[in-house]
């Protein structure tokens, strides 16, 4: 296999802190689509409802899609991620289109992927890297759908290892230059991510540096499984990921103590991208570009971060702020930790 170290993106990552991009379904909001944009041609008469399937429109309005890449890219990304959040066959199965899985993650990877190159023509000193993205499904692992069966569960491990392995397998095939696990609320999931992933490299005798980043669900300061951020890292770190990380749930006022958590003790970039507040009543996203910015630019200067971004209700005008605060100021210093055992529950432990 090809040796990960040498991937470009671990060059720009120790010169800069580098601009991952915002939120995709966002901006899709912005065009206001109804069923017949979402059906497209070639889904007329599908025999469902397919409004808010945002991933299918890789395949019925692609040209939109590429058009929010490169909006971000214009405003300053160096990461761009897959419109692919959902795009499991597991996920898919709410509008019957299980199989067009594969296809929807290779197409989306396509269009990231000369959304990027374009940019990069134009600025080749500056690389622009497609993040292929393997969203948490909509089933949990860990946790019973039924309060009244603890032991209930409505997926399992090994169906969502075959559901990642095939996305992952889509999103190369398209020229993703990064897989992102990301969202992460059950780190089973995310197990079964990892796992499904290093199943395909193998497979396909070739490695590209994954991502991960988890969400802290409220004030608790914990994933939806129960972990804090500190026993989440210690459960993935065995992954030697190229950077790990936080997103959504949260703005970044709130999300920054547990970013803070993770930058004592990762031994990797650390990335964090917050929504643009807590939703309001209306269930929108009310802090603004510079508001943003501002508390990005602290996380930076007090050396907590080497990749930054936006999560819902985020926008190009949101990164453009980012990457301008950020531009003159370096990553965050990665830390030598002692050797340890470091062991995690739901909490860690460190002997």
């Amino acid at each position: 296999m090809n040796s990960i170290k040498n991937h470009p993106i671990y060059t720009a990552a120790a010169n800069r802190i580098l601009i991952l991009d915002g939120a995709m379904g966002t901006m899709i909001q912005r065009h206001k689509f109804e069923e017949k944009h979402y059906r497209g041609d070639e889904f007329k008469h599908w025999h469902k409802d397919i409004k808010g399937n945002n991933d299918l429109l890789v395949l019925t309005q692609p040209d939109i899609i590429y058009a929010i890449h490169c909006q971000y890219l214009q405003a300053g990304a160096d990461i761009i991620e897959t419109n692919t959040f959902n795009a499991t066959t597991i996920a898919m199965a709410d509008y019957d289109m299980q199989s067009l899985s594969k296809k929807i993650n290779i197409e989306a990877a396509r269009l990231a992927k000369r959304a990027a190159q374009t940019i990069t023509a134009r600025n080749p000193a500056k690389p622009r890297f497609v993040a292929g993205v393997l969203g948490p499904t909509n089933r949990t692992a860990s946790i019973s759908p039924d309060v009244n069966d603890p032991g209930k569960r409505n997926v399992t491990f090994d169906q969502l290892v075959e559901a990642y392995e095939e996305s992952c397998e889509g999103l190369i095939e398209g020229g993703a230059d990064l897989i992102l696990i990301e969202t992460i609320f059950d780190t089973l999931n995310a197990k079964a991510a990892v796992f499904a992933v290093e199943s395909v490299f193998e497979r396909l005798q070739l490695r590209v540096p994954v991502m991960i980043s988890g969400t802290i669900t409220d004030a608790s300061g914990r994933t939806l499984s129960g972990q804090t951020a500190e026993a989440f890292y210690y459960s993935l770190r065995h992954v030697e990921p190229f950077s790990f990380g936080l997103n959504c749930a949260l703005g970044p006022d709130l999300l920054r103590q547990y970013v803070d958590e993770i930058a004592q003790i990762a031994t990797c970039p650390v990335s964090a991208h917050p929504n643009a507040g807590l939703p309001n009543e209306f269930g929108e996203y009310d802090l603004s570009p510079q508001d943003m910015a501002e508390h990005i630019q602290e996380w930076a200067e007090s050396g907590l971060v080497n990749i930054v971004g936006g999560c819902c209700g985020t926008t190009p005008e949101h990164i453009a702020e980012m990457a301008k605060v950020t531009e003159a100021l370096s990553p965050r210093i990665i830390p030598t930790q002692t050797v340890k055992m470091r062991l995690s529950g739901l909490e860690p432990f460190v002997h």
